[in-house]
């Protein structure tokens, strides 16, 4: 877990989100708590519950971007998922429960990831000496059966282009080892000597490490999972027990083999998956990844104000109760059965927003408000903000727009002038339209830069600044215009 201080979480969220101190200095006490419960005794640990928070907030002011930065900063799991996504139990839709089996999925590739890095040096190792094998006259990896668990056996043939390209290549002034003809099977042992076949091995070595052979092609085997595709229960609300379905028939059912020709270099990869896949504890894969989603996961719930039924609300959706009904015992901490086996949500951190334009937090079951003791409200985003949005963070749109456009030649530059009248112009939109905050951005420029996005292949080596005329230019339709503004921005 990370142990960053609060105010390094929150100058790193300064890097990516403008604005919304009140909210980032909120999620960076309650993630700097999580650290400091791990500090305690465990008898005390297991008492202290996580500060579940709600964020308030029009759309566009950075209340998913704020979670989102902050899961990656401390490389916990985290998964956004949509409230209106669920209905009650006896509903067709996705249960409550699924959220969490979704962040055990991605709890199980973050550990993967992990440990495949670990002995990713010891896997790539084996993995060429398999690889050399394949290249080497007479060499063939070892059988299914004898290579143990991993990703199936794989059986490798030299391709007809291989081994007629394994000679002399006046392009790279390097000569390929050419593999001796054998007429059966005897001459693989017999026609070559220990050193040459050595010698041989390493010639290929060399030439592998140099690059030479990543365009060879190899006929390989790769074993899939046998057994009909169970599809027919991939309907909302039942996607776990298709899972469970099809693990069911992949053991029942025998492997099959699927021949497929590919480069070298793919081969090695796979092999290299196959190699860690093999040297990796998959129990203690699942335990690690069990124990960090039960103590540092977060789940990031949106819209939860479009389960919160209003005054006006109440007789027009009666199953919005039963969501937040569903949703409570997971909150205050149950247990769920996934097929990692069973994972506790005591300590998992949740996160609700909801722009809360026609409810209010108070609109929720009172034992719900109850389980998010913190409120965060997050302001509406000025001019002033759409500026800094514009030019301050890591990510910031100019950056990416020129980036992008300058893959095809064209350079192209924004004068501050220019930056001013968007944020300005994003600001008016807004008042006079709805207020999507700063996505509004994203329309404006899409609008200013379409016709230079369109020509960019033909204007290569072209400069291009934007200065306030050119987007007053290119903005003048939609200005005058004020109902098509509702249709293109």
């Amino acid at each position: 877990m990370s142990n960053l201080t609060p105010r390094e979480i929150v100058s790193e969220l300064d890097k990516y989100i403008v604005g919304q101190n009140a909210a980032k200095r909120m999620v960076a006490v309650a993630m700097r708590n999580r650290w400091r419960r791990q500090q305690l005794d465990p008898a005390l640990r297991d008492e202290i519950a996580p500060k579940n928070i709600i964020m308030m907030g029009p759309t566009g002011v950075g209340k998913t971007e704020i979670a989102r930065r902050l899961a990656k900063l401390s490389a916990s799991p985290f998964i956004k998922v949509e409230a209106t996504k669920f209905t009650e139990v006896g509903y067709v839709g996705r249960d409550v429960e699924s959220m969490v089996r979704d962040l055990m999925e991605i709890g199980i590739a973050l550990v993967r990831a992990e440990e495949n890095e670990k002995v990713r040096v010891k896997a790539e190792a084996r993995a060429e000496e398999r690889l050399l094998d394949l290249l080497l006259p007479g060499g063939a990896p070892q059988p299914a059966h004898q290579t143990g668990q991993g990703m199936g056996g794989l059986a490798f043939n030299l391709s007809g282009d291989l081994s007629a390209n394994l000679s002399a290549n006046p392009s790279d002034g390097q000569a390929i080892p050419q593999p001796p003809m054998r007429d059966d099977a005897a001459s693989t042992g017999a026609g070559s000597t220990p050193d040459s076949r050595s010698s041989t091995r390493e010639k290929l070595r060399t030439l592998w490490h140099g690059g030479k052979l990543d365009d060879r092609e190899v006929d390989m085997e790769v074993e899939e999972s046998g057994g009909p595709q169970v599809g027919v229960l991939s309907m909302p609300g039942l996607e776990d027990v298709g899972s469970q379905v099809r693990d069911m028939f992949s053991k029942v059912f025998p492997s099959r083999r699927k021949r497929r020709r590919m480069k070298v270099r793919e081969a090695f990869n796979l092999l290299t998956q196959e190699e860690a896949d093999r040297l990796i504890d998959h129990d203690r894969v699942s335990d690690l990844a069990r124990e960090r989603v039960e103590q540092t996961g977060i789940i990031f719930i949106d819209e939860i104000d479009k389960i919160a039924s209003g005054s006006a609300q109440k007789s027009s959706d009666v199953s919005r109760e039963g969501v937040q009904r569903d949703l409570l015992p997971i909150v205050e901490g149950s247990v769920v059965n996934t097929k990692y086996g069973m994972v506790r949500t005591d300590h998992v951190l949740f996160i609700a927003a909801g722009a809360f334009h026609f409810s209010k937090p108070s609109d929720l079951i009172p034992e719900l408000q109850g389980r998010f003791p913190l409120r965060a409200e997050l302001s509406a985003l000025g001019k002033d903000d759409f500026l800094r949005i514009l030019t301050e963070p890591h990510n910031a749109l100019t950056r990416q727009y020129t980036a992008l456009l300058q893959t095809e030649g064209v350079h192209i530059e924004f004068t501050n002038d220019a930056l001013r009248e968007i944020a300005a112009f994003a600001e008016e939109t807004n008042a006079q339209t709805e207020n999507i905050g700063a996505r509004r951005l994203y329309t404006i420029l899409e609008k200013i830069l379409a016709d230079l996005s369109f020509e960019a292949p033909d204007r290569s080596g072209d400069r291009v600044t934007v200065d306030s005329d050119y987007v007053r230019a290119h903005l003048a339709d939609v200005r005058a215009n004020k109902d098509l503004s509702r249709y293109i921005l």
